[in-house]
């Protein structure tokens, strides 16, 4: 029996991938067996959501596939056929995002799906399959940031926060939940002139254009931020950290500039300023629910559509390098059986 699928296949060779090759294609039901540890979930995939991550992946770059050969897609939503783990039953809808699929177990991108079920969830109340496709692992990440700024303290009357990398998928969700929990959001985004009108849309007070904070600069700025979501890393981080106001906190979930952090302890010892990393892939079931819960209440289902393109599996590998090109707004669903 065969499944319809995106494969990765690469070879290592001193950590540098050679002859990468990656395409949609039949699979055969074998590739599934060992997947999903001892307590497996069978799922007939219904979407999956194309994030920066499998981006990389379906390209070649390194740091992503850490096996071969790898079914992409980090994130999924589909029903239950079978199960050996007492938590989900035939039937039931789920989302998974994260939990190494997409990187060391095969993820999303296919028909077909074998997973465990230590990071799998039941689709939350009030939030369609395709919806929670859409929100996926950037919304889920987005919202992670949220409640990190909320735990740390950060309400909308201490002053406006930031959020780089606004027009993509992390960027446009913490937009317009920041924005429907009252905070006064400034929207950095690399693209002012065609995706202006789209971030005040969703509920952004103010568009800046990202070259602003790409360069390097001293380690203390003008005080502008009581917190920020940064997707960038490198140098936009580090003047983020600058500017930001006294006791002021900032989420970092990307590395779209660099993994680099070539700044300066100064923000840190003579202001006061935190920085909390958002890490989506291994958090805990706890958390998980608690994020979903609160997509569910502070994420609008009209603006969620208005960040959405959708496409089929076939144009993955296409769309995955308009991602990578930073050619692309919102969030993109893959409608799987389409």
């Amino acid at each position: 029996m065969s499944f319809r699928g995106i494969i990765i296949e690469q070879d290592l060779q001193a950590g540098r991938i050679q002859d990468h090759r990656a395409e949609v294609t039949d699979l055969s039901e074998s590739l599934l067996v060992g997947s999903g540890g001892d307590e497996p979930v069978d799922i007939d995939v219904m979407y999956s959501g194309l994030n920066y991550k499998d981006g990389l992946a379906i390209a070649g770059r390194p740091g992503v596939a850490r096996i071969s050969p790898l079914i992409p897609g980090i994130d999924l939503v589909g029903r239950v056929s079978a199960s050996k783990d007492a938590r989900f039953a035939p039937g039931e809808t789920v989302v998974l995002t994260g939990g190494g699929i997409g990187e060391s177990a095969h993820g999303g991108l296919a028909t077909r799906a074998r997973v465990s079920g230590n990071y799998l969830l039941a689709l939350p109340e009030g939030v369609s399959a395709r919806q929670a496709a859409v929100i996926g692992t950037a919304g889920f990440t987005a919202m992670l940031s949220v409640l990190a700024l909320e735990r740390e303290g950060v309400a909308p009357d201490q002053g406006p926060v930031v959020v780089t990398g606004a027009s993509g998928g992390v960027g446009s969700v913490a937009v317009a939940v920041l924005a429907h929990l009252g905070f006064e959001v400034v929207a950095a985004t690399g693209r002012v002139d065609s995706e202006g009108d789209y971030l005040r849309g969703l509920g952004a007070s103010q568009v800046l254009d990202r070259r602003e904070l790409a360069d390097p600069g001293p380690a203390l700025q003008k005080r502008r931020w009581a917190g920020g979501v940064d997707t960038a890393g490198s140098h936009t981080l580090v003047n983020l950290l600058a500017q930001t106001r006294d006791e002021g906190v900032l989420t970092t979930c990307g590395l779209a500039q660099g993994p680099d952090l070539p700044g300066s302890v100064m923000p840190f010892i003579l202001r006061g300023v935190s920085l909390v990393g958002i890490n989506s892939v291994t958090a805990s079931r706890d958390l998980r629910q608690r994020a979903w819960r609160r997509l569910a209440d502070d994420l609008s289902s009209d603006l969620l559509e208005t960040m959405t393109s959708e496409i089929s599996l076939d144009e993955v590998p296409a769309r995955a390098e308009d991602i990578l090109q930073g050619r692309v707004r919102g969030r993109t669903v893959v409608s799987v059986q389409g």
